[in-house]
């Protein structure tokens, strides 16, 4: 598993002004995509989930942790074909594993607008542990949206087929999460 630092040319606010309590992922203002290289490198696959739930908390001392739920069969890469094959047995196979997770057991901000997280991803029933820097790309008293990218190695988690090698490196997930606070 590989992981990645986001762009900190990006602008920032400070994570360390967010309320305690319990923060609701707000799923319409929130995005989980995908690229992969395939076809020898000379094509870009993009994909996005557009079924995600999640919470986190952060408490009085400024801790936080929590969960990102994404629903798999939700993929769309806006090519049929495509979407059918990533939903099979080949790729996420969504029949048995309708669900990811990313359990975020802690999140560390900094001065700067950026935070760590810690935690570890569930897919195809295999966890492995994930480590990303997230920067706060807009907050408020009620709402923070947080944004971060990471390779993931697919292989790590099972997806093996790569027919005559045409799939090759890490794919990038990027993450815009928005939380309101309850």
């Amino acid at each position: 598993m590989t992981n990645h630092t986001i762009n900190p040319a990006q602008p920032s606010t400070r994570l360390s002004d967010l309320s305690a309590g319990l923060w609701v992922l707000d799923a319409t203002k929130s995005s989980v995509e995908i690229k992969h290289k395939s076809m020898w490198g000379l094509a870009t696959i993009k994909a996005a989930f557009t079924k995600l739930s999640g919470e986190g908390e952060i408490g009085p001392d400024g801790s936080a942790h929590g969960t990102l739920t994404i629903e798999a069969a939700s993929i769309l890469s806006k090519q049929a074909k495509l979407d059918n094959h990533l939903r099979s047995a080949d790729f996420f196979h969504v029949e048995r594993y309708p669900t990811f997770t990313f359990t975020a057991a802690r999140v560390v901000a900094d001065g700067a607008g950026t935070a760590k997280v810690t935690g570890r991803l569930a897919v195809l029933g295999t966890t492995r542990p994930l480590t990303f820097t997230a920067r706060a790309t807009a907050a408020g008293p009620n709402d923070v949206t947080l944004s971060g990218e990471v390779a993931i190695d697919r292989n790590d988690f099972g997806m093996g087929w790569n027919r005559a090698g045409m799939i090759k490196g890490l794919t990038t997930v990027t993450l815009t999460t928005r939380f309101t606070h309850r």
